[in-house]
């Protein structure tokens, strides 16, 4: 049986839209190959841009994507160990730092790997991403205090991710 918390502020994840950050990893992701801990990969981070009602700018070149994958029945599994630098439109700079987690089944990962297909619905494959981030600036102080969820999808230019705060 599950109990639910009596403060009401503790009874499930609110959250508000943050931003939409678009990552470009010019270059694609390449495999350093399976180890002992999986198969070790990695993808740069070479720009981009992220907008939203409280946050918009662009991102810096230079962050990028350690990532493992990993299989289980339903497909590919895999874990982000991400960093970024971001600078708002007023100039101030956003470290960010992420966690994820995907699950790409078969048949995707073979839409995937064939330049010729169309985008994939990003409903058939799970792309999840928790940042953190970290500013200096006095106007965005607030981010400091924040985890946002980010649901991605695989583009043509690297990866689209809608942020949302977790209140």
């Amino acid at each position: 049986m599950t109990e639910q918390p009596e403060n009401p502020a503790l009874q499930g994840l609110r959250s508000r839209f943050l931003c939409t950050a678009e990552f470009e990893v010019a270059g694609g992701v390449f495999s350093i190959g399976q180890s002992p801990f999986g198969e070790q990969r990695i993808g740069y981070v070479t720009g981009g841009r992220f907008f939203g009602p409280r946050l918009s700018g662009r991102i810096l070149p230079g962050g990028g994507n350690w990532s493992r994958g990993g299989r289980i029945a339903a497909g590919a599994v895999g874990t982000f160990d991400a960093r970024s630098v971001w600078q708002a439109d007023d100039g101030a700079l956003i470290h960010l730092t992420y966690p994820g987690r995907t699950l790409i089944p078969d048949d995707v990962r073979a839409e995937f790997a064939d330049p010729a297909a169309p985008p994939v619905d990003p409903a058939r494959y799970y792309l999840r991403i928790a940042p953190t981030f970290e500013t200096a600036s006095p106007d965005l102080a607030w981010l400091n205090a924040v985890l946002a969820v980010g649901v991605g999808e695989r583009t043509d230019f690297g990866v689209r991710h809608q942020l949302y705060e977790v209140l």
